[in-house]
């Protein structure tokens, strides 16, 4: 059996992948617990918050995403929002305990004339002493360079599944197109956010195929967001599996995919994501227990539901755990 990794490794093959995924269940969140405590303070969990600074209207098809124009969703598009509102929102949510602040646009790409803006909302966050992430589309290497320079400390940037099933959820962009804007991230000094969604119908082979793809990156992603998905009405996907088995990934399988992305990727924040509110306490419980060390706080995620910071903190409360200092996390990033 593969041995656990203390160090970083870039070269897991699908097998060793495979093989992590088929052990026991109680010796895999084992396995991937001890790998956590060696590269993290298992009892802190970093709290971040998402805003939807430009709602809807995505000419991308994305199976998954009420935003698409091609969702019957009822999702309306809207302009760019006001840097002072989205200013605003930071404030809130740091009030609230985030130490990141991550704001989402619907677009394909970025245009040019919207790049002032955006590089506005990423200078006046930092300032407030929050991490900044962003979730753009796809960034040509002078928008990389822009968003670098201001400062952005994270570029999100999901690969959504498995080289192989990719082109059954999304088909107005490559996965290759995914890691061309990933290098550009990674070429302009900012750390990379990626990760994808599970339960959209996958094989346990294609799980293992999306941990494989992540954890053989020139760099493993700083950040892993781990999304189960929201089947939304109107929605490709949601449509698809609305009322059948395959609508929401099994939780012990969900299990397993936090605990074989910590252990691949030792010293990457692991995020629970999109899906987290449907999630019952003992499963979340589960997946801290396997490594996962980042949620996305507050009411809502983009356009979908989340757990809200009240549930957050009780659960919280009730499991031990506590809110990730920035302090605390600015030190893990610099050893």
């Amino acid at each position: 059996m593969t041995e656990l990794p203390m160090t970083i490794r870039t070269d897991w093959t699908r097998d060793e992948i495979a093989a992590l995924f088929d052990l026991p269940f109680t010796e895999l969140v084992f396995r991937a617990a001890e790998v956590h405590r060696a590269h993290h303070d298992a009892g802190a969990v970093q709290l971040s918050t998402l805003l939807s600074i430009k709602t809807g209207g995505c000419p991308e098809d994305c199976g998954y995403c009420s935003q698409s124009v091609v969702a019957d969703s009822g999702v309306k598009a809207t302009k760019l929002m006001d840097v002072r509102a989205v200013l605003q929102s930071a404030a809130q949510a740091k009030d609230a305990g985030s130490t990141r602040f991550c704001m989402g646009a619907a677009w394909r790409n970025p245009k040019d004339r919207d790049m002032p803006a955006v590089l506005e909302m990423v200078r006046g966050v930092r300032a407030m002493g929050l991490e900044t992430c962003m979730t753009l589309g796809m960034l040509t290497p002078a928008q990389a360079a822009m968003l670098g320079e201001a400062g952005l400390d994270y570029y999100n940037h999901n690969i959504d599944t498995s080289p192989e099933r990719y082109s059954g959820v999304i088909t107005t962009r490559s996965f290759d197109e995914r890691l061309d804007t990933l290098a550009h991230v990674r070429e302009a000094g900012i750390n990379v956010c990626c990760g994808g969604i599970v339960g959209m119908g996958e094989t346990r082979q294609d799980r293992v195929g999306f941990v494989h793809a992540l954890a053989t990156l020139p760099e493993h992603p700083g950040s892993v967001p781990i999304n189960a998905l929201v089947p939304v009405k109107g929605t490709v996907l949601g449509d698809m599996l609305a009322d059948t088995p395959l609508a929401k990934i099994d939780d012990i399988e969900f299990v397993r995919t936090v605990a074989v992305a910590r252990i691949t990727m030792p010293a990457s924040m692991v995020r629970l994501s999109a899906g987290r509110e449907s999630m019952s306490e003992a499963t979340q419980a589960l997946c801290f227990m396997a490594g996962a060390n980042s949620i996305f706080t507050g009411d809502k995620l983009l356009t979908a539901a989340n757990a809200g910071d009240d549930r957050d903190a009780a659960l919280f409360d009730k499991l031990g755990l506590r809110p990730m200092a920035a302090e605390c996390r600015a030190m893990e990033a610099a050893e």
